[in-house]
């Protein structure tokens, strides 16, 4: 296969080589070096030849309909670029193996043909498709295949691929996971069953008249359609009911087989409509582009991770968008409560650096710290959760989901510039979050750490100093990397609130609760309602900012095991660690020190949110399907609305356009509670 590569005789050549005689050969060399060589040549070029040589022509038809003959094409119908297991990483694990190991085909199959002759499927498919069409329809007619899809045998091949797909989407469909996404359908008939009917119909025509043909104003093909297009309807209110009911990875890959395989069927039945003579034609080259098209996507993995992942990822910040819409403060109230909030977190923080601090004095295993460090974080992020108070840098992985709720929903000319409005309203949110973490986390580490020496008549911080401070020196160490890594466990944490709050929905977790005879027997109905309430509105945080404790704790130790220079570092936790420092060196700093720390803290801040709130936007950007392109448009306005009012990034000052923010996001806070 590979020595066809440097082959560069023109197609002339190879005419002649192979076909100036009648040749009875069944190998696939020729067909593969002909269409090599004529991808470096016109289409044009290539038809003028063969109308000027009658008997290379009628020699190469010969060779064509033999090496074609008694081959079946079902497969390329109803295999290729369609999902083919029901759950994402076994399909990704396949299609993977088959682009390095390709599998074993049968040698009687228009598929094998077509894997052994195309060298670059697409870009084979490309030239033909940006040919000139008249070019194309000559070829065909010189070929004398401009009317294979009259061939009995041709449709009898096109049907039984349609048989095939419609069985497969039967026993889909009536899957009882399937069934539950569209509850609409359940006092409707099932328009799968209706479709299987059609198609009895349809095979009953054809075993009686091997010869037979619809036009498109047959009533059973316009019957075939419309049972099709409610099979689709079907599948997209499934997908639509999602963020009602939730959905598993599986199902969602259930629908996505669906629907690939009822519009494989649509484009299958087109074949067979024919209202001209011209129609054969049109019809014989479509199956020809069909099969190409077909085979050139069937191991194509970014469409798969595209496809799989996108409702997946609309769930999660649908289910987070909620959320957000608390950490946006439109009001002085709600500024100054946003400030009491971080205050009460950086209060628990400042203890939190204290007790890690503490743990590290302790003579153990790196898995142990990892472990000790990992559950001081999870206690006290859960903690802060609770008791309802605010971690600064958790509110991005929340709040971007609503800003693209916002824009994917604005159906005004003027949503770019309530966007940036709404990114003030985010930003100062941030701006007085990170104060209130500060201006706690500092004063509170400082005070037990002093009220320990008082204690224990101990400095527990004048060993750690050195390494504190300098690791707040970004030019002698790696704390802007690491605050990266803490944005991106940020990030995770959100996606990981979301996918719980999506399973709690799909598997109804709160009202298994509510009904579980065991929880109602021995503690009674009203708690178990109110277990269930209290689930609904909290597991999903309290999971969330468990395993953030854990990501955090463990990447120092993690880093040491294997070598490598990882750590995490965070604005709040940056504050405490700096009175640590100060206070292991009885304040005795140079001025340098001193303020590049100061400044660093801020400058960690400022690369936890970009990072965090940057990879929830293309998140949340890509499951709402906005446009990449817009993102110059849209921060283009958000600095101009920057640079006309900047103080209402810091601060929160009247705007006539509060009330329009204000309802938008009261409106995406009802769509999400509703679901």
């Amino acid at each position: 296969m590979g020595i066809r590569l440097f082959k560069k005789d023109t197609f002339s050549t190879i005419l002649k080589k192979y076909f100036a005689e009648e040749n009875e050969t069944l190998s696939l060399d020729p067909l593969s070096e002909i269409i090599a060589s004529l991808k470096k040549e016109d289409l044009g070029v290539f038809t003028a030849y063969l109308k000027d040589n009658k008997i290379i022509t009628n020699n190469l038809t010969t060779y064509l309909r033999n090496i074609f003959k008694d081959r079946s094409f079902n497969l390329s119908l109803t295999e290729a670029d369609i999902l083919s297991e029901n759950a994402f990483f076994p399909e990704f694990k396949k299609r993977l193996l088959n682009k390095v190991l390709p599998p074993i085909e049968n040698e009687k199959t228009v598929w094998y043909l077509v894997d052994n002759v195309l060298v670059t499927p697409k870009k084979d498919l490309s030239f033909f498709q940006n040919s000139p069409e008249d070019k194309m329809d000559e070829l065909f007619r010189l070929l004398k295949i401009d009317d294979f899809i009259r061939n009995p045998k041709v449709k009898k091949e096109l049907l039984f691929s349609v048989n095939i797909l419609a069985w497969r989407v039967i026993g889909n469909a009536l899957d009882v996971e399937v069934m539950k996404m569209a509850p609409e359908y359940r006092n409707f008939d099932n328009p799968f069953l209706a479709l299987q009917n059609e198609l009895d119909v349809l095979n009953s025509e054809f075993k009686d008249n091997p010869d037979f043909q619809m036009s498109s104003t047959d009533v059973l093909y316009k019957q075939t359609k419309v049972y099709l297009d409610q099979c689709l309807e079907f599948i997209n209110i499934a997908f639509k009911n999602s963020s009602k009911y939730g959905i598993s990875s599986k199902t969602n890959q259930s629908l996505l087989k669906i629907r690939q395989q009822l519009q494989r069927m649509a484009d299958t039945i087109k074949l067979f409509v024919v209202d001209t003579e011209k129609d054969y034609l049109i019809n014989s080259k479509q199956l020809f582009f069909n099969i190409l098209r077909y085979k050139s996507h069937k191991n194509n993995l970014r469409d798969l991770v595209s496809d799989s992942t996108r409702l997946m990822s609309h769930l999660i910040t649908n289910h987070t968008a909620e959320t957000g819409t608390h950490y946006i403060t439109s009001t002085f109230k709600a500024y100054m409560k946003m400030f009491w909030k971080a205050s009460g977190g950086g209060v628990i923080v400042g203890a939190l650096c204290i007790l890690k601090m503490l743990y590290s004095y302790i003579p153990t295993s790196d898995f142990a710290h990892a472990f000790l460090f990992s559950m001081n974080y999870a206690m006290g992020f859960v903690m802060i959760y609770l008791m309802h108070f605010t971690l600064a840098t958790k509110q991005p992985a929340m709040t971007a989901a609503t800003m693209a709720k916002v824009l994917s929903e604005g159906d005004s000319t003027n949503t770019y510039t309530e966007f940036a409005h709404v990114v003030s309203q985010l930003f100062r949110s941030q701006f007085i979050a990170f104060i209130g973490n500060v201006l706690m986390s500092f004063p509170v580490a400082l005070a037990m750490i002093y009220g320990l020496e008082i204690l224990f008549k101990q400095n527990f911080a004048f060993e750690k100093s050195t390494k504190l401070l300098h690791d707040l020196d970004p030019f002698q160490s790696k704390a802007i990397l690491h605050a990266c890594i803490a944005g991106v466990f940020l990030f995770i944490s959100g996606v990981i609130s979301g996918n719980i709050s999506n399973n709690s929905v799909f598997y109804q977790i709160p009202k298994r609760i509510a009904k579980n005879p065991s929880i109602n027997y021995f503690f009674g109905p009203r708690f178990a309602k109110q277990l269930s309430i209290y689930y609904s509105k909290n597991w999903a945080g309290i999971i969330s900012n468990f395993w953030f404790g854990v990501f955090l704790g463990a990447t120092a130790p993690i880093g040491l095991f294997l070598g490598l220079d990882l750590d995490i570092r965070h604005i709040t936790f940056a504050a405490g660690n700096f009175a640590l420092g100060l206070y292991g060196k009885d304040f005795v700093v140079t001025s340098y020190t001193f303020w590049v720390s100061f400044v660093t803290v801020f400058v960690i801040g400022f690369f936890n949110f970009a990072v965090s709130f940057g990879l929830s936007m293309l998140l949340a950007f890509r499951s709402r399907k906005v446009e990449i392109n817009e993102a110059k448009e849209i921060f283009r306005e958000i600095f101009r609305y920057f640079i006309r009012n900047p103080f209402r990034f810091f601060f929160p000052l009247r705007s006539r356009l509060d009330e329009k923010s204000k309802k938008m996001i009261e409106e995406i806070a009802t769509k999400s509670a509703n679901h």
